[in-house]
This record gives C-alpha cells, sequence and structure tokens, in this order.
C-alpha cells in the first residue's frame, strides 16, 4: 500500500471515528449519521401507522437511503479496522471487528434489509428481521462517551446484577409451586401443574398484576400478599445496584477531574498525539509505566468514563496516578 493509500486510509478512520472538536469533517460526520439514525427510525415507526400508507413511497425511499448510508459506513469501518487494531494483521483486525459489539449491532442495522433481495421465497419470513432495526438507537449511543458511562456501570455491577436477578428467578419459582399446592385443586384448569403459575408469580413479582390468573383460597390469597411484598424488594435490588454505580463513577470522575487540575504528587498527565504510541490503541492494549494506573481520560474538555475497550485518540488527555502508597 502506498503512503497516499495509507494516509486516505488514516484520514477516513479520523473521520468515521467519534470526532475532536476541532476536526470539523470528522463532528460533520459525527452530526450527520446521528441525524440518518433519527430518520430511519422515524422511517421505521412512521411504515406502522395505516394512515401514512400514502407517504409510503417516500417513507420505503428514506429507508432505501439511510440503509445504503449504514452499508457504506459499515464497508469503511471494515476497511479501516487494521488502524483500529494496529497490532493484528489485516485479516485478524477486520475480524476483530466483524465479530466485537459494535460491529454485530452495525451489521444488525442494515443486513435484514437485503434478505429479502438475496432469498426472495421466504421474503414473508424475513420480515420479521425489521426488528432489528431498534439497534440502530446503539448506534447513536456509540457516536458519544457520555452514554456510555451507562455501559460502563453495568460493566462494573454485572456480578451484582446477575445475582439479583438470580434471585428473583429463584423466588419466582418458589412463589410458583407455593402457589400450586395452594390453589391446584380448586382451580385445576388454571393452575395445571408446578409450572403454570410462572405467569402469575412473574405478574406479580413484576409489580404487573395482570389479573387474568389470581388465587381464590385464603391460603393462596395470604401467600399472594407476602409474595407481592418480597416481589417489590426483589426488584428494588437491582435499581440500587444501578443507582449506586452511577453514583460512584460520577462522584470518580468528579474527583479524577480535580486530581487532572491540581496535579498533585502522585498524579500527572501526558497529552497524546499523532505519532504516540498509545495512539488509536485500546486502553487493554498499552503498556503503562508501573505502579500506574489511568485514572481519568479528558476528552474535548470532558471527562470520559475508562474502561478496557476505551480507545485513546488524538488530543486526549491521559491523567495517570501512581498507585504506590506515600511514606509517611
Amino acid at each position: 500500500m502506498t503512503d497516499n493509500s495509507k494516509s486516505l486510509k488514516k484520514r477516513i478512520f479520523d473521520i468515521i471515528q467519534i470526532g475532536n472538536v476541532g476536526d470539523i469533517p470528522s463532528r460533520l460526520f459525527d452530526i450527520g449519521i446521528t441525524v440518518v439514525i433519527l430518520a430511519s427510525l422515524a422511517a421505521a415507526i412512521c411504515s406502522t401507522y395505516d394512515e401514512l400508507d400514502a407517504y409510503s413511497g417516500l417513507i420505503n425511499g428514506v429507508e432505501m437511503v439511510t440503509v445504503i448510508i449504514f452499508t457504506i459506513e459499515y464497508i469503511l469501518r471494515v476497511w479501516t479496522a487494521d488502524i483500529l487494531y494496529p497490532d493484528r494483521s489485516f485479516g485478524r483486525a477486520v475480524l476483530s471487528f466483524i465479530f466485537s459489539g459494535t460491529g454485530i449491532v452495525d451489521l444488525l442495522t442494515f443486513f435484514p434489509y437485503y434478505l429479502p433481495v438475496f432469498l426472495p421465497a421466504g421474503a414473508v419470513a424475513f420480515r420479521i428481521f425489521r426488528v432489528f432495526r431498534i439497534f440502530r438507537l446503539f448506534k447513536i449511543n456509540s457516536r458519544y462517551d457520555a452514554f456510555n458511562v451507562i455501559i460502563d456501570v453495568i460493566m462494573r455491577k454485572r456480578k451484582q446484577i446477575f445475582s439479583s436477578v438470580v434471585m428473583v428467578l429463584i423466588l419466582m419459582i418458589a412463589s410458583s409451586l407455593c402457589m400450586y399446592s395452594m390453589e391446584h385443586e380448586v382451580q385445576p384448569e388454571v393452575f395445571k401443574n408446578a409450572f403454570s403459575g410462572i405467569w402469575w408469580s412473574a405478574s406479580t413479582l413484576l409489580t404487573i398484576g395482570y389479573g387474568d390468573i389470581y388465587p381464590i383460597t385464603v391460603g393462596g390469597r395470604i401467600m399472594a400478599i407476602v409474595i407481592s411484598f418480597l416481589g417489590v424488594g426483589m426488584v428494588a435490588i437491582p435499581t440500587g445496584i444501578i443507582s449506586a454505580g452511577f453514583v460512584e463513577s460520577y462522584t470518580r470522575l468528579h474527583r479524577n477531574n480535580a486530581d487532572s487540575k491540581n496535579l498533585s504528587s502522585g498524579v500527572f498527565s501526558c497529552i497524546l498525539d499523532s505519532d504516540h504510541p498509545w495512539h488509536n490503541r485500546k486502553v487493554s492494549e498499552i503498556t503503562l509505566p508501573p505502579r500506574s494506573i489511568i485514572a481519568s481520560i479528558v476528552r474535548n474538555g470532558n471527562e470520559i468514563p475508562v474502561s478496557e475497550d476505551t480507545v485513546l485518540l488524538e488530543d486526549d488527555m491521559i491523567i495517570l496516578t501512581d498507585t504506590k502508597k506515600p511514606s509517611g
């Protein structure tokens, strides 16, 4: 590949990545792709209204144009994958992007649109894949680092969230078995077997209270009251975990921001340029100085959450903290 081709690829990569404030083409691309995503979602919503059948041609045209734009963007991201993964060969870099979370979301935003074209006999069956258009919402999320705080919180609290979900499932099964033993004799058609109360327990624990299945015996109603109270507490657990995670995340960002301004002993910073070995590399791929960790990253004047998948860009300020405890 010639130097001109490498420069062109690098420039395209910089444009399609989340742009810096000073890079006007990149910022315009961010705004443009966001507008395209919103237009695509608007077309998907409008297509569900029978009253708008007269505008079906316009709606289908908007959808076709947005799908073409998503396809071109995906091809460009595949082509520049070796810049995103500089330590891998082109083939391995392409595979890494395709099977990454971002690559899968990008593919699902446009690929189902082409399925009826390649397999017209199954066009009706492939309509179900149109639901994947909702993944375009995640493309908006990927354009802005502030939204990634949500992902960061969920990833850091995933073990606690998983434990709380398991507790809810255990309580759901236990309540279903108890309700079966209470209600089967008087409602054999409603509570047919041990798992027929799963729908009742789910609607009760999750405070939906649909009302199509309900106990009629005294013991069953007492059991339902107890399960309802337990359900409120069980559902509140993952909510509390996520809320605490947000508080911790923003507290850490504010603390790191204060440290980056004071740059006291044990805290130092560096600003990446295009020649820096950390440029365009993920946090998990760089080698830090001994006993040092990345406390925060300042991008365009804003703190962004630090995770292993965060890609370091040009002009990023990296705040490093020495983990060695001061003497005395």
